[in-house]
């Protein structure tokens, strides 16, 4: 089937596609699959049943006949005794109702599942029109329906015979039983004959429900072009996505700068690259990078930390390998323990001289960066 475009609806439907086909009531059903599921019920109840259910109606009839010289002339007598008649006759089939509106009910859930459409309830007159019905007539569906149709014929055609041919011995030999006798027994018959038959169409729906679920997957497959347009409205065009991420760097941005004044100190490259470390004395864990940035952020990061009196210490090869290997809001790998621990040493002795007047202590010099974390401008 190909779309005004000449595309090909060659990909299988979204989930998207396949909610949006139930809200309008388009599942998979089996009609096959219903008619075997209420036929066997009702020919295994007849079996099961059929003999309880005689015996009450024949009980209730039997009742109704025997009714006494003046209570037929009473007025009021022959609506007491059908009422009495239709309330005893529903309390015996009852059962066999209630069982049978159950199949009827659970049938159709057995492909497709539950589910309720005010669209689908809604009458569309094009479904009336007989010039657009006629290509239907012509359609894979109508074929489809044609066959089963005579497979249906053919199968209960075939089985009918084999029952009257396995079965017409015992019919014929019911002429010699008791009236009583006889009639339960034809009932059993019957029955039996009922149940075949009723089984006997298990192979149409066999058929038929692989081809309902090839059929709805079939109508609802999509070109690429289709699902192209259902992403971009589902998920909005790319214009709009990257506004969204823009706004999310920004605010991502915004809460780690809101990090720096409580970094306890800045590791720079100096210039490209600024790395801020908080370090619990308390806790006992690794250093944690809380803000990192090259280039503009950088020295977004330097400024915010001069304005907050946060130490910067310039170690360019530590920079970039606390960059590199750190994510926001991680310990510092353990490779590094030993650089960040000499650069807080200096910072504790750079604030300790600072508190007491004292000359300042030098920065610390190289620092012990192994070659696994080394990172090359």
């Amino acid at each position: 089937m190909a779309e005004d475009s000449g595309q090909e609806k060659t990909e299988q439907p979204t989930s998207k596609r396949l909610d949006d086909a139930r809200k309008k009531g388009q599942i998979p059903r089996s009609r096959e699959l219903n008619t075997f599921v209420i036929l066997i019920t009702a020919s295994t109840l007849m079996l099961l049943l059929g003999e309880q259910m005689g015996s009450g109606l024949a009980g209730i009839m039997r009742e109704q006949f025997q009714i006494s010289r003046e209570t037929i002339f009473d007025p009021a007598s022959p609506v007491l005794h059908m009422r009495k008649a239709m309330i005893d006759g529903v309390l015996v089939i009852a059962p066999f109702i209630a069982v049978m509106v159950i199949a009827a009910i659970v049938a159709p859930l057995a492909l497709g599942g539950l589910t309720f459409s005010w669209e689908a309830l809604q009458p569309k007159l094009e479904k009336l029109d007989p010039i657009k019905g006629i290509p239907r007539l012509f359609a894979l569906r109508g074929l489809i329906e044609l066959i089963k149709a005579l497979l249906k014929f053919l199968l209960i055609f075939l089985v009918t015979y084999l029952l009257f041919k396995g079965l017409s011995g015992k019919f014929l030999g019911l002429s010699s039983e008791p009236l009583q006798q006889a009639i339960g027994h034809a009932l059993h018959l019957i029955a039996i004959s009922f149940l075949m038959l009723s089984a006997s169409l298990l192979l149409i729906a066999m058929f038929d429900v692989p081809y309902q679920l090839w059929d709805h997957s079939r109508k609802l497959k999509m070109t690429l072009q289709e699902i192209k347009d259902e992403m971009k409205e589902t998920d909005g065009s790319p214009e709009v996505k990257g506004k969204i991420r823009q706004l999310q760097m920004e605010m991502a941005q915004k809460r780690m700068m809101d990090e720096v004044p409580k970094a306890d100190v800045i590791v720079t490259n100096p210039s490209h690259y600024a790395v801020a470390l908080r370090y619990d004395q308390q806790g006992g864990s690794a250093p944690i990078l809380v803000a990192k940035g090259i280039d503009l952020v950088a020295a977004q990061i330097r400024n915010r930390a001069t304005g907050a009196d946060v130490p910067l210490v310039a170690a360019p090869p530590l920079a970039r390998a606390l960059y590199y290997s750190t994510d926001l809001g991680k310990e510092i790998p353990q490779g590094l323990y030993l650089a960040v621990a000499q650069v807080l040493a200096y910072v504790y002795q750079l604030q300790t001289a600072r508190q007491h007047g004292w000359d300042e202590p030098l920065p610390p010099g190289d620092l012990p960066v192994p070659d696994d974390y080394q990172q090359h401008e």
